[in-house]
């Protein structure tokens, strides 16, 4: 019994895992982070530049004592982690430091640098970052060393707890379509919101003509309205081959024979006027003749093959409208076909005649020129080209045309939601409306408090300025809002399970 006892202890033991100080970047079930330390309270800042978020969580800076840093580096362009790259940190006083460079992330978009200090005292703490596509350093001012632990707790106390707050951790954010944008101010327009046609730009089209009677081929097999063409491609051929009247081959074989004998005249001409022999003016009448019997030649034979005359593309675009059918008979003049370039479009906007005095003073336009997107006129180099003066009875309201000088994806004669604004600016705070959450008329918006902190807020909306919305309250210039990602954040706030904060160090 006592040998069976000894067996059964031993193999108790034998099946616990001994104990393992993790100092790295821990993440419990469902990405939660976990805490692994010596009691150290911790800190954590977050900061933006231009291109790049640093969200950093660090025990608190002991003398003595190492700090391992949990900085997550987020690409704000796109949202996405930092995967390649090197980052140094450096803890600087009176020019004086110490620094830590670590070439890779421990996971995408997290660097797990450490520092040791060796003086207690008020520092600056300085990320310089390193991709293969791009540089940043993040200054951190004020950042306080401690001479022990119990003044870290002392100084730093508990963290307290706001009811409002949503947790949505940086590996959450980056697996999904996500973007913030900060609160700006600038001007903000009244607007009439209407609804505009797409049409193409008169300078934008050019219709080709047959330059000669005769049998049209197509030069492709499948020739329709929106097939793209290059500028210099054979698009049709007409032939006059057969025919006993307006034959073209026959004309530039007479044409051919004019210009030999006139070239001919002019030759002996040329030779007797250098000797003196014939006037001036004899000469003068030959050369052109002969002149005139080139250029016939040459506009009857540029572009002819023994297939007929060919009908070549002036531009790259697309194929507007075919006149002629392939096999068919066209007459000389008659059109064959249009090309468009779309280099610019053509927008005619209709709004009411109660608007007429406010038409006077267009400041720009925002439209659609693919669906979802919004551009303003101005910033693409448009214009206004003409405003409406009256209305007919069969259509009752004014027209706006404008010059739009960008792609647009929308075909001919679609419609598309168009804002014009009127009157002068007013200085506002804006943000994309697709910030924006509607519950019942209301709205309210995601602000991200910190890395991984975020708080749903209600505001009031003013005008609709294309993309962007003037907020009248409930925001300050500078805060941080979330634009893609919205409702995955409020989501994170109703499903009841706040997950555990923190790194491991």
């Amino acid at each position: 019994m006592r040998y069976i006892l000894v067996l059964f202890w031993a193999l108790v033991f034998s099946c616990q895992s001994p104990k393992v100080e993790d100092h790295g970047h821990s993440h419990e079930e469902e990405g939660a982070h976990s805490h692994d330390g010596d009691g150290s309270p911790s800190v954590d800042h977050t900061v933006w530049t231009e291109q790049t978020e640093l969200f950093v969580e660090f025990p608190a800076l002991v003398v003595g004592k190492t700090s391992r840093f949990a900085a997550h580096f987020t690409i704000l362009n796109g949202h996405q982690p930092v995967r390649d790259g090197s980052v140094t940190v450096s803890l600087i006083k009176n020019k004086k430091g110490i620094r830590h460079t670590v070439d890779a992330p421990s996971s995408p978009g997290i660097f797990g640098p450490s520092l040791q200090p060796k003086e207690a005292g008020v520092y600056q703490l300085v990320f310089d970052l390193k991709t293969p596509t791009y540089s940043d350093r993040i200054t951190l001012d004020n950042i306080q060393v401690f001479e022990n632990n119990e003044e870290a707790k002392e100084t730093l106390g508990g963290e307290e707890e706001n009811g409002s707050e949503i947790s949505f951790l940086k590996e959450q954010a980056w697996k999904v379509e996500f973007q913030t944008d900060p609160v700006v101010e600038k001007e903000v327009y009244q607007t009439i919101p209407t609804s505009g046609i797409w049409k193409v730009a008169p300078t934008d089209y050019q219709t080709l003509v047959a330059p000669a009677t005769g049998r049209v081929k197509f030069g492709q097999e499948v020739l329709t309205e929106g097939s793209a063409v290059k500028n210099g491609q054979v698009l049709m051929t007409v032939s006059s081959k057969g025919l006993t009247s307006n034959n073209l081959e026959a004309e530039i074989q007479k044409a051919k024979a004019d210009l030999e004998q006139a070239k001919s005249e002019y030759d002996r001409k040329k030779e007797l006027y250098e000797s003196k022999i014939v006037p001036k003016a004899a000469f003068e009448q030959v050369e052109q003749k002969y002149q005139v019997a080139k250029t016939n030649y040459e506009t009857l034979s540029s572009g002819y093959t023994s297939g007929g005359k060919q009908i070549i593309s002036p531009m790259d675009g697309f194929v507007k409208s075919i006149q002629a059918e392939n096999g068919g008979f066209a007459e000389q003049g008659k059109a064959l076909i249009t090309i468009t370039s779309h280099n610019s479009s053509l927008l005619q906007v209709q709004v009411s005649p109660k608007y007429s005095a406010e038409l006077q003073n267009i400041q720009n336009l925002w439209y659609q020129p693919k669906e979802g997107t919004w551009s303003a006129l101005k910033e693409k180099g448009g214009r206004i080209l003409s405003v409406g003066k009256e209305v007919d009875p069969n259509q009752p309201l004014l027209s706006v045309f404008a010059e739009v000088n960008e792609g647009v994806e929308m075909p001919e004669g679609s419609f598309t939601e168009a804002q014009l604004a009127v009157g002068k600016a007013s200085q506002g705070l804006v943000v994309p409306v697709s910030c924006l959450m509607e519950d019942y008329g209301n709205y309210s918006v995601i602000i991200q408090l910190s890395g991984e902190s975020f708080e749903r807020r209600n505001v009031t909306i003013g005008k609709r300025n294309g993309s962007e919305v003037e907020i009248t309250n409930g925001l300050s210039k500078g805060e941080v809002v979330v634009t893609k990602g919205a409702y995955q954040v409020k989501m994170a706030s109703m499903s009841g399970q706040a997950p555990a904060h923190g790194h491991a160090h």
